[in-house]
């Protein structure tokens, strides 16, 4: 009996410094004679879309479309529209792949009876800033216990790294919202999960993340993620999760302790009081971290990388309630450009 067709779905924009690495990859997996790669191509202007055209040429079973709104998800749907293929795996060019993910990732759909199947997200970094940076990832401090980054989980999470679907059951759902840059994948499984799918995570489905390599990246990434995040919120009336609204509330909590300074003596002491009680909290959790990793040499910067991922991520939620509650903008205009 002949398999099905897998459609391997991968937005991308100017990543000519990864693209060629990541098909050798996944034109290498296991069972992947039957799959076919959709590239959708977001308008690259770095030769990302000249190599693409010349691997092509030899290898049939390479799609490319352009992704005329130049983001994720404009660019997933695309994909996804495009495809032949009964099941539907994405992938990401800044992740490497264990050499049976995507044969393991229908596998385990079929077999799990969920909607959407995927693995942990696990972070991988290079040097000591990026290495860094990718172990206070898989924290729980910096996550506030998504499941989704515990490596050995296994089970239903309301969230998973990447994603392999039915095509039908994407057709269903609608595909990803076009108006979202960040988040459109959570807010795909928000939808999945409240119209009575389920999310299956294994850890047999096995990638390795890259993450940013700088603080000023990291932050900014995690700004955009909190900013889309009210509009995810906005648009169901309600979050996925508490750990989704904690950092935007400490942050107002702090910005309010600083107004009232100007009137009440009291509130420079709150200010003094939450700051310092997050950064002891962030000092302490690091030197955890440290202990579970084995690598002290980290010790000095944890508390910074935790703070650029929390407080990006509360600052890009204040302004997300201001432009979407408040002012009922169009948040394109803000972040409308967004490449890696």
């Amino acid at each position: 009996m002949t398999s099905p067709l897998i459609s391997v779905v991968v937005p991308v924009r100017n990543e000519s410094g990864c693209i060629e690495h990541f098909l050798d990859g996944v034109f290498s997996q296991k069972g992947g004679q039957n799959i076919e790669v959709i590239v959708a191509d977001g308008l690259s202007d770095d030769g990302t879309r000249e190599l693409l055209e010349r691997r092509a040429l030899v290898e049939k079973r390479l799609v490319i479309i352009s992704n005329k709104g130049r983001i994720v998800s404009t660019g997933l749907n695309a994909a996804i529209r495009a495809a032949r293929g009964d099941f539907i795996v994405r992938m990401d060019a800044h992740t490497s792949y264990a050499n049976d993910y995507i044969s393991c990732s229908v596998s385990i759909l079929k077999s799990s009876g969920a909607d959407n199947v995927g693995g942990p997200w696990q972070a991988k970094g290079s040097g000591y800033l990026q290495s860094a940076i990718a172990l206070a990832f898989q924290s729980p401090f910096s996550s506030g216990g998504a499941l989704s980054r515990r490596v050995t989980y296994e089970g239903w999470v309301d969230s998973v790294y990447l994603g392999c679907w039915r095509k039908e059951t994407l057709l269903r759902l609608g595909l990803f919202d076009e108006k979202l840059v960040r988040n459109q994948d959570d807010e795909l499984n928000l939808r999945l999960i409240r119209g009575g799918g389920r999310v299956w995570q294994s850890p047999l489905i096995k990638s390795w993340y890259f993450p940013r390599s700088s603080l000023r990246a990291l932050f900014k990434q995690y700004t955009q993620y909190g900013y889309w995040k009210v509009f995810v919120i906005r648009k169901h009336r309600l979050p996925a999760s508490i750990r989704h609204v904690v950092p935007g509330v400490f942050m107002a909590l702090l910005f309010l302790a600083v107004l009232s300074a100007v009137f009440m003596p009291w509130g420079l002491l709150l200010f003094i009081a939450l700051l310092s009680s997050y950064f002891s909290i962030s000092v302490c959790l690091s030197i955890i971290t440290c202990r579970k990793v084995e690598h002290w040499r980290y010790i000095l910067v944890f508390p910074v990388v935790f703070s650029a991922y929390h407080f990006g991520y509360a600052i890009g939620s204040l302004f997300g309630v201001v432009d979407f509650v408040v002012l009922k903008r169009d948040g394109r205009k803000a972040y409308g450009k967004l490449t890696r």
